[in-house]
């Protein structure tokens, strides 16, 4: 009898066979904030009175803010992220959205991962394209790799899928039990029925995976990250997976909780703290091994806030965000102005920079694919990388 841990295998790119294109060694490093992270008390505006006239109880005090000029400041629970920006490794992208906004964290999140319009509907995400669009026999599974226990619909192509798992160890144990292997063996005959066939499919793909990992990965070599969370966990899996020599091209992660209606200070400031350490750490082991020049890390959330605090010391659904991209290529600083606190939709941001256009110059600039066949649409460039 097949384990249960094999039926609960992640979906995997397609298995067996000659292999990925050859890899150019850029990295794409992606991290979602999950249930829209508040964009004003993230880089806040506080020089604008219309600010703390909106937020008189959750309003972050001018000296409490890490100063990044004479306009902007940084939340303070953002401190580890402070001389990244000093040294010019991070771009703060504000007024980032797209029209027509939704603001269900399940939609929104969708058109996120699609890289559709509000009124369309995808099957499949801008990175799972990207995998279809690059692999001609994308048959070895790591090009694409999710730390997490399903694969999102970003990773989902038409043809070809990212890797999801939360812990290589875990799913090499997985492997290794039972008659996962040996059944695996049964799977190159043919089978009658198409369920079948894909179920033994998945675990083919499935024991591959366990086996390049265990090839690549030194599995006893621990390192400690503070603060201690699955984050950082995952973002110490990245690092290790990197400095393996692994040819995968994206990685995907996240951090959820910012969800905040009630009591926001304290709850967004603790998620803030283990992303900025989380980030600091990662930038730090991957320069450490000379990994960081060819690594581009990307920060965003579904949606950011209502300009205005809620009675209950929070902030509900909005629109426009601030999104993050961390690297030795970026054009560090602050990209793009703030949307003004005076004209607003509703009570919230209106976006003055279509989300789509930083997925088409990563995708043409860092990642060397075709944006237009990727996202479906052609987008205008942006200014963010050094080409």
């Amino acid at each position: 009898m097949v384990a249960a841990g094999t039926w609960l295998a992640p979906y995997f790119l397609q298995a067996q066979g000659p292999g990925i294109n050859s890899f150019s060694g850029k990295r794409l490093i992606v991290i979602q904030l999950s249930g829209g992270n508040d964009g004003l008390n993230t880089i806040v505006p506080f020089e604008d009175d219309l600010y703390y006239k909106a937020r008189p109880q959750i309003g972050i005090k001018k000296s409490e803010l890490l100063k990044l000029n004479d306009q902007l400041g940084f939340n303070p629970a953002l401190e580890a992220l402070r001389p990244l920006f000093d040294e010019g490794l991070v771009s703060i992208v504000n007024g980032v959205g797209y029209p027509n906004p939704d603001r269900s964290h399940f939609r929104s999140m969708d058109i996120w991962h699609t890289a559709s319009n509000s009124n369309e509907y995808w099957s499949t995400g801008w990175l799972g394209r990207y995998l279809d669009a690059q692999c001609a026999l994308c048959e070895a599974p790591h090009k694409a790799i999710e730390l997490n226990n399903t694969l999102d619909l970003v990773m989902k192509g038409e043809r070809f899928k990212g890797l999801a798992m939360t812990d290589p160890s875990q799913l090499i144990r997985d492997i290794d039990t039972g008659y996962n292997r040996e059944l695996a063996q049964l799977g190159n005959s043919h089978h009658e029925h198409e369920e079948v066939g894909y179920l033994y499919k998945t675990l083919i793909e499935s024991v591959n995976s366990a086996d390049y990992l265990a090839d690549q990965l030194d599995l006893k070599r621990r390192e400690r990250i503070n603060p201690q969370s699955q984050f950082s966990n995952h973002l110490k899996t990245v690092v290790q997976m990197i400095n393996s020599g692994m040819e995968t091209s994206v990685y995907y992660t996240q951090l959820g909780g910012f969800d905040t209606h009630a009591q926001q200070k304290i709850k967004q400031e603790r998620l803030l703290k283990i992303y900025a350490e989380g980030i600091s750490y990662l930038v730090s082991a991957l320069k450490k091994s000379g990994q960081f020049k060819d690594t581009l890390i990307m920060t965003f959330s579904e949606f950011g806030r209502r300009v205005n605090e809620n009675a209950s010391q929070g902030t509900d659904h909005g629109t426009a965000n601030n999104l993050f991209l961390i690297g030795e290529s970026v054009n560090g600083g602050v990209y793009n102005e703030l949307p003004s606190l005076k004209d607003l939709d509703n009570g919230d941001l209106k976006f003055n920079l279509d989300f789509r256009r930083v997925y088409a110059t990563l995708m043409e600039q860092w990642l060397g694919a075709n944006s237009k066949e990727i996202l479906r649409r052609e987008y205008q460039m942006l200014n963010l990388l050094k080409v």
